[in-house]
């Protein structure tokens, strides 16, 4: 099992001298930012999605090992050959937003959880929303798995990569997706 570093911290993620490079990964759906710090991952976010960091001063770096490994193993995932990743994470948030985010590494492929079922599991059942603000906060989108979060009812509901992309992903693992009005 791979090493994941869950700090609670009010400082930015992205933080000057955290991260120790990036590289750009043209995935199946759009141009990825992969970012590392010295302990691990830390980024993984498609361009345009929300909460992405400013340009981060830091050297584009795509031979570095941590980062080639990620993007062959997201490779390997959009390809069908892969479910499971084994990278090391460096992921920083608050105590909450990191509980959550530990939640998610939970939720095996091929299966979803409600936002109410990530409340129960990190202990705050009314926390529903605070739950969906976490998810969207999550920095290492598909390794740490917050696509596979719907509404109670089934629906998809927001997704920072945006819904047509959460759609994709959950197709990739096999999870009959109905059709969405805002998608057709």
């Amino acid at each position: 099992m791979p090493t994941t570093s869950f700090s609670s911290s009010t400082t930015s993620p992205w933080a000057p001298g955290r991260c120790t490079a990036q590289s750009r990964w043209a995935s199946p759906l759009g141009e990825m930012l992969l970012v590392r710090t010295a302990a691990g991952l830390a980024g993984v976010l498609f361009d345009g999605q929300k909460w992405q960091p400013d340009p981060l001063q830091i050297p584009e770096q795509p031979d570095d090992p941590l980062l080639t490994e990620t993007a062959a193993q997201l490779g390997a995932y959009f390809a069908g050959r892969l479910t499971e990743f084994d990278l090391p994470l460096d992921l920083h948030g608050t105590p909450f937003q990191t509980a959550v985010w530990h939640a998610l590494r939970d939720i095996r492929s091929g299966q979803t959880r409600s936002y109410a079922d990530i409340a129960q599991t990190v202990e705050r059942p009314a926390a529903v929303r605070a739950v969906g603000a976490a998810v969207g906060r999550n920095p290492v989108s598909i390794v740490v798995p917050c696509h596979r979060v719907i509404g109670r009812d089934g629906s998809l509901t927001g997704y920072a990569g945006g819904l047509l992309r959460k759609t994709a992903l959950l197709q990739i693992e096999g999870v009959l997706v109905a059709a969405q009005p805002e998608l057709i």
